[in-house]
């Protein structure tokens, strides 16, 4: 029963970890995105 439970929690944490660092990932190219956006805006380039 333990032993069940100590693997359900390993596989929930580390399914938790991966979407953390895909949510991060996404943060930094849609930072990317707005940053080339505004140089764009501003007559600079990308």
């Amino acid at each position: 029963m333990v032993r069940k439970f100590v693997t359900l929690a390993l596989i929930g944490g580390s399914l938790a970890l991966a979407a953390c660092n895909t949510v991060r990932g996404a943060a930094q190219d849609i930072n990317s995105a707005a940053n080339c956006t505004e140089n764009t805006i501003n007559g600079g380039r990308c």
